[in-house]
């Protein structure tokens, strides 16, 4: 048992360790990105003018409202995954000892699932106004 947990362990050592490489290698992109747009701003105004106005007649505009879409959908679906994977092993244990709780069950899994949906409305809207 003891060799169990120990390998658990450092599995989370691992995942964690990536995620905070991943992390690191995100915020670097981040901060090249934000400060690419104002160095070139600065060191040539004209053309960063000229760029600021090709971009407004396409029709494009800042991509925060599409950072905000996509976390809000990655945020609500992890949320919705941890819900439902809670609910859904409570409603299984629950409908294993009275088989006549499987309506209730299925609708507490079913706000759990709700979850996605409204990160996936608030997504549509901040796509819709960008």
């Amino acid at each position: 048992m003891k060799e169990f947990l120990t390998r658990h362990r450092w599995a989370a050592l691992l995942l964690a360790m990536v995620n905070v490489v991943l992390l690191t290698g995100a915020l670097a992109v981040l901060i090249v990105i934000v400060t690419a747009d104002r160095g070139a701003a600065a060191a040539r105004p004209d053309a960063a003018a000229a760029a600021v106005q090709v971009v407004q007649a396409a029709g494009q505009v800042n991509g925060s409202a599409l950072l905000g879409a996509a976390i809000a959908m990655a945020g609500s679906a992890v949320g919705a995954g941890v819900a439902v994977a809670y609910t859904g092993a409570a409603a299984l244990a629950a409908m294993s000892e009275r088989p006549e709780l499987f309506g209730r069950a299925m609708v507490v899994v079913g706000l759990a699932e709700g979850i996605a949906i409204y990160g996936l409305i608030v997504a549509i809207i901040l796509v819709g106004k960008a």
